[in-house]
């Protein structure tokens, strides 16, 4: 087993990006348009923007992003409210409707993380550098203002363009770990005058929101999706990324950011992009889940009391929460984009617990984030039309869910080829593992230790999701992204 030929992921990778229908690599034309483009701050049709480069503007993303989409900020107001100011990357002033850098972005729709290569919806000048709210740099931005009461409801305020400065990126597990009382104040934050108590309000005014939002049914999910570590060209593990603290704040700011996009182009009567996730197709199949676990559901679909069944199962089996809440999320179905023309009635995003959101937060890394900034900034230029008529808003709308969906599928395929990379040396070893799907189609199992994914090909009869079983790895095929095990007794 020792001497089995090298795997080249990055080539894994190329090819699935391929055959899902991406192009993987920035056509010479894009690459020659965006080299030729020169640095600025102001975009010439501008002629006043608000400078708010004084304002503590901070972000947390992962350690190793580049990408930077959105920036926040807050204070406090005198009756216990919190002023949010979120703001987000002005990419379309690098990339304009229509461009080649543009097409290229609407063709791919969203940037590709294998956690063996990412594969960037713009070019890294772009998404790394001019557009990239990087610290330190004057970025021009589009600014959602909006205020969060102390029972945890948002008031949606202005949106207009400013240019900011982040003063501090900042990272999920570092500043997860200080807001939770695990860890230190991080670096960044302790030599950041004012920033600590900065932070602080950022987290006080998100868990306002997320109180709320509970409270109203928004589901209380936490699938596991194992990332490979790979230095070198080798994988050395799979890691678990965990939700904490940070990511909840950044998680809540966008939400309401989002809430506020819809309804400042609602209000302007403009059409745009919802993202939805519809009342589940499978709701029987949840309330079965439900009485399996001694518990009873609902016969209609109702959030608030799926969300407090959530909260009940995750304190009573955290192991097998993830699994769990994988299966919720099949049975409810993806999350797609629609597009909503003045007067429709929303759909609604049922996981979340709102009914007008959208995605335009992230127009760096999707390009439905694109399309609403874009909708945003024609409202406040007053431009006479809109950038994008209804019958395009429709065809882009199916284009980009089937992009998400495809992406996801890429994502999936190059994990399971890294940790079948992992696992290859170790066939006949036996492993701890959870059943996370039982069905015509296959039984599923995720080991404990690593947190590998595969079938169960030999002694699947009988088994049902949440059980735990001894499993022994009879293949790992890399280039085909199987891993195979046998049930041992």
């Amino acid at each position: 087993m020792q001497n089995q030929q090298p795997v080249d992921l990055n080539a894994i990778a190329w090819e699935a990006m391929r055959q899902y229908g991406f192009i993987p690599g920035f056509p010479p034309a894009v690459l020659r348009e965006v080299e030729a483009l020169a640095a600025k701050v102001f975009p010439d049709t501008l002629e006043d923007p608000r400078d708010l480069r004084s304002l503590l503007w901070s972000s947390i993303d992962n350690h190793d992003s580049e990408d930077l989409d959105q920036i926040e900020v807050c204070e406090e107001g005198p009756a216990g409210e919190i002023r949010v100011r979120v703001a987000i990357a002005d990419v379309d002033v690098y990339v304009p409707k229509d461009s080649e850098t543009d097409r290229h972005a609407a063709h791919n729709g969203t940037s590709v993380y294998t956690g063996v290569k990412t594969f960037p919806m713009l070019p890294d000048r772009l998404s790394a550098g001019i557009t990239s709210l990087l610290p330190g740099r004057d970025r021009m931005a589009v600014v959602i203002e909006y205020t969060v009461l102390p029972d945890g409801s948002t008031i949606p305020g202005d949106i207009y363009r400013a240019i900011v400065m982040n003063r501090a990126k900042l990272v999920y597990e570092e500043v997860g770990d200080w807001l939770e009382g695990s860890g230190p104040v991080p670096r960044t934050v302790r030599e950041t005058p004012g920033l600590a108590e900065q932070i602080l309000l950022q987290d006080e005014a998100a868990m306002r929101m997320k109180k709320r939002r509970t409270e109203r049914g928004a589901l209380a999910l936490e699938t596991i999706e194992a990332e490979p570590v790979v230095t070198d060209g080798r994988v050395m593990a799979l890691v678990i990324q965990q939700q904490n603290r940070a990511r909840c704040l950044i998680e809540e700011f966008m939400v309401a950011a989002n809430g506020s996009l819809t309804a400042f182009l609602e209000n302007a009567g403009l059409p745009m992009i919802h993202r939805v996730v519809r009342t589940p197709k499978n709701w029987e199949g949840i309330v079965a889940e439900a009485t399996e676990r001694g518990e009873t559901l609902p016969a209609e679909p109702d959030a608030e009391a799926l969300t407090r069944f959530l909260i009940r199962q995750k304190a009573a089996d955290p192991d097998r929460f993830p699994d769990l809440s994988l299966t919720v999320v099949k049975l409810m179905g993806a999350g797609e984009y629609v597009a909503f023309q003045p007067g429709d009635v929303p759909v609604g995003h049922f996981a979340l617990a709102v009914t007008d959101y959208t995605h335009g937060t992230a127009p760096n890394r999707r390009y439905v984030d694109l399309i609403i900034l874009r909708l945003v900034k024609s409202v406040v230029d007053a431009e006479p039309r809109p950038p994008y008529a209804p019958a395009e808003l429709d065809d882009l709308a199916v284009r980009l869910t089937d992009r998400e969906k495809a992406s996801q599928k890429v994502e999936r395929f190059v994990r399971k080829a890294a940790a079948a990379v992992l696992l290859r040396d170790r066939i006949g070893d036996t492993f701890e593992a959870f059943v996370t799907g039982a069905s015509e189609k296959g039984t599923y199992v995720r080991l404990i230790d690593p947190p590998a994914e595969g079938r169960v090909v030999l002694g699947e009869q009988g088994l049902r999701v949440g059980q735990r079983v001894r499993v022994r790895l009879m293949a790992a095929d890399p280039y085909k992204g199987f891993i195979d095990f046998g049930r041992t007794w």
